[in-house]
């Protein structure tokens, strides 16, 4: 059906030109009942984005910052693979000080998310140690060597509390702010894992100890190189991953 499902949001909507910054999906700025909003055409499942819906609603509800879905006419929170949100507005972080806001929003996240379900499909870097796939990631196509680094590497996290984790926070195009909030944006990343995965910021934002910062360090490298083999980008964090 591609875009022709906006007409779900009213008579009126409409798309305006397209973002930059998708990967996996199509991202337009749109405009539905008269005010600016964002609208994310992809593949996902109805049971993928109903998680992800239900958490942004729920942060929304907290406090955060973060883009709400707008429901079509009939209420509904996407349809045909597509969603539509509120617009975020702001700047990306510039300084240690902005990143370390970052850090406060992103502990803010993990503390409003404990317990919560994981998302359909997905694994976190811990359930790998067992199992070889999950949505993007399949350690069967990588070097053997190349996955017991990895294994290694979460193997650190082994045991520790979970929570939802956005998964790219340190992207500057994921981060909008303003002088009074940080607004976190782009969550098709997001998935329960070890909160520290998020905590990797620029100058060690986060404050994390020379250990912690080593073991998220380490784990988040692992989980790059996972989630996008085998291209450029994923082999250059493998290397980041120490030998075992």
């Amino acid at each position: 059906m591609g875009w022709d499902v906006l007409a779900r949001w009213g008579d009126d909507a409409a798309a305006v030109a397209p973002l930059s910054g998708g990967v996996a999906n199509d991202v337009w700025s749109v405009r539905v009942r008269g005010r600016r909003a964002v609208g994310r055409l992809g593949t996902r499942s109805d049971a993928d984005l109903a998680w992800e819906t239900s958490l942004l609603a729920h942060l929304d509800r907290a406090g955060l910052t973060v883009p709400v879905p707008i429901p079509t006419d009939d209420g509904r929170l996407f349809a045909d693979g597509l969603v539509v949100m509120t617009y975020v507005a702001g700047v990306p972080p510039e300084t240690r000080a902005d990143w370390g806001r970052v850090a406060e929003t992103l502990r803010e996240v993990h503390r409003l998310t404990r317990g919560w379900p994981q998302r359909p499909g997905w694994r976190s870097s811990t359930d790998l140690l067992h199992v070889e796939t999950g949505t993007k990631v399949d350690l069967g196509a990588m070097p053997a060597e190349g996955v017991a680094r990895c294994r290694a590497a979460w193997a650190r996290l082994a045991g520790r509390r979970t929570c939802v984790v956005h998964g790219d926070p340190d992207n500057l195009g994921n981060v909008r702010m303003t002088a009074d909030r940080v607004g976190l944006i782009d969550w098709d990343e997001s998935h329960v894992d070890v909160p520290d995965l998020d905590l990797v910021l620029p100058d060690n934002a986060a404050d994390l100890d020379d250990a912690a910062y080593d073991v998220a360090s380490q784990a988040s490298a692992a989980w790059e190189a996972a989630v996008c083999w085998d291209d450029d980008y994923s082999v250059r964090r493998l290397a980041e991953v120490r030998a075992v």
